[in-house]
C-alpha cells in the first residue's frame, strides 16, 4: 500500500516537471520574440534617426565663385556648386528646402579688410540665388541692388531680404514667386542683418555711418536708427526681441543693446570682428575674429549676455569670418577665409575637433536645423 503510495506520489511530481516544463517553453518563446521585437524597433527608430541626421547640410559661401554644400555627420563636403562672381553670404530657409545666396559681379571683391563700404570704381547689380538644398538646382535668380551683402529670410519664410551695400537700401523679396516686392531705404552702407523671430523687424548693420536699421516689415519703412559704435559688421537679435547685439569691427568689440532702454554696454573681443551667431537659450553670443588679410585673427570669442563679458576664446583658423551653431546649440562651424577651411568646433570641450577644406575664401555659413 505504502510503496503504491509513493509510487503515485511521483508520477504525481514527473507529471507536474513535465507540465511545468511545457508551460515555460511557451513562456520564453514570447519573452525571447518581444525582446526580439522590441530590438527591431529601437533598431529602425535609430536608422531612422541617422537617415534624417544625413538629410541635413551646411553651406558655404565661397568668394571664389562656389557654395560648398557639407554634410553635417560626416563633415564631408558632398557637393560643390560654381556661381559666376562673389559669392558673399547664405542662409537655409525656415523649412530647410531652400537656400539663397548673394552674389556680387566678379569685379566688386573685398578689400584688404574683408569689409570695406562697397566703394568700388563701377556699381553694378547683384543677384540672390535660390537653391532645392536636396537637389542642388538653381530654382530663381533674382536681380537685387549694387553689392548685394547679406540674405536673411524672415522666419515665416514669407519673406528673403537682402542688404544692397552700394544702394543704401534692402530689397525684400517674396519667396512665393521669387519676386522683389519693395525696396526699403537703410543707413548708408548696410550689410549684415538679422531678423526678429516674430518676422516683423529687420535689424541692419550700417558700416557707414556706424548704426543700425530697424526695418518694420509690416509697413515696409525704416522705423529708426540706433547708433552702436565704429563700422558694425552684422547683428543678433533675441527671441523676446528685447536684446540686439552687433559687432563693432573697428572697435574690436560687441554692442550689447536693451531696446526697451536704449542703454548700450560694449565687450571687448578679438581683433576685427566679423559676424555674430546667438545660442538657442540667447545666453551666449559667439563672435568671430577676422582681423585683416595682412593681420589676421584666428578665434571667436564667447560672450555672456547676462554678465556682458567675454568668457572664453576658441582658436580657430587664420580669418574667422562667418559662424553658426548646431540646432542643440553644442557644436559651432566657423569660415576661416585666409585659409579656405571650417572650424568645427566642440562648445563643451571649447576646443576645435575637426577642420575640413572648402572652397576658395569662404565668407558666409549657414545650417539646416
Amino acid at each position: 500500500m505504502r510503496k503504491s503510495y509513493f509510487r503515485g506520489i511521483s508520477l504525481v511530481i514527473a507529471a507536474g516537471i513535465f507540465l511545468a516544463g511545457c508551460g515555460t517553453e511557451p513562456a520564453r518563446d514570447v519573452t525571447e520574440a518581444n525582446a526580439k521585437e522590441k530590438q527591431q524597433v529601437e533598431e529602425k527608430s535609430e536608422q531612422a534617426s541617422k537617415n534624417a541626421q544625413v538629410d541635413k547640410f551646411y553651406f558655404t559661401a565661397n568668394e571664389g565663385g562656389t557654395i560648398s554644400k557639407v554634410n553635417a555627420i560626416s563633415n564631408e563636403v558632398v557637393k560643390t556648386i560654381q556661381a559666376e562672381g562673389v559669392v558673399h553670404n547664405i542662409q537655409v530657409s525656415p523649412d530647410g528646402k531652400s537656400v539663397a545666396a548673394t552674389i556680387v559681379p566678379s569685379m566688386g571683391e573685398h578689400g584688404d579688410d574683408g569689409h570695406d563700404d562697397g566703394g568700388h570704381d563701377m556699381k553694378m547689380n547683384g543677384f540672390a540665388l535660390f537653391y532645392d538644398t536636396e537637389t542642388d538646382e538653381l530654382l530663381k535668380e533674382v536681380e537685387v541692388g549694387s553689392h548685394p551683402a547679406h540674405v536673411v529670410y524672415t522666419e515665416d519664410g514669407k519673406y528673403a531680404l537682402v542688404t544692397n551695400n552700394e544702394d543704401n537700401n534692402v530689397s525684400v523679396i517674396d519667396t512665393k514667386d521669387y519676386t522683389v516686392v519693395n525696396t526699403i531705404g537703410t543707413g548708408k552702407g548696410p550689410h549684415g542683418f538679422r531678423i526678429s523671430s516674430d518676422s516683423k523687424h529687420a535689424y541692419i548693420a550700417n558700416m557707414g555711418e556706424d548704426s543700425v536699421s530697424v526695418i518694420n516689415l509690416e509697413t515696409m519703412k525704416e522705423d529708426r536708427k540706433i547708433q552702436v559704435g565704429a563700422a558694425p559688421v552684422t547683428t543678433g537679435i533675441s527671441a523676446d526681441g528685447k536684446t540686439l547685439v552687433t559687432t563693432l569691427n573697428a572697435e574690436n568689440a560687441l554692442a550689447i543693446v536693451d531696446l526697451e532702454s536704449g542703454n548700450i554696454e560694449k565687450v571687448g573681443v578679438g581683433i576685427g570682428p566679423a559676424q555674430v551667431y546667438l545660442d538657442a537659450n540667447d545666453q551666449f553670443a559667439y563672435v568671430a575674429n577676422q582681423g585683416t588679410e595682412s593681420n589676421p585673427s584666428n578665434s571667436i570669442t564667447i560672450v555672456d549676455l547676462k554678465s556682458k563679458a567675454a568668457v572664453s576664446t576658441i582658436e580657430t583658423g587664420k580669418g574667422a569670418h562667418g559662424v553658426v551653431l548646431s540646432g542643440d546649440s553644442k557644436t559651432a562651424y566657423v569660415t576661416n577665409m585666409f585659409e579656405d577651411t571650417v572650424s568645427i568646433i566642440d562648445l563643451e570641450a571649447k576646443e576645435v575637433k575637426q577642420t575640413i577644406q572648402v572652397g576658395e575664401v569662404p565668407n558666409g555659413i549657414t545650417i539646416m536645423k
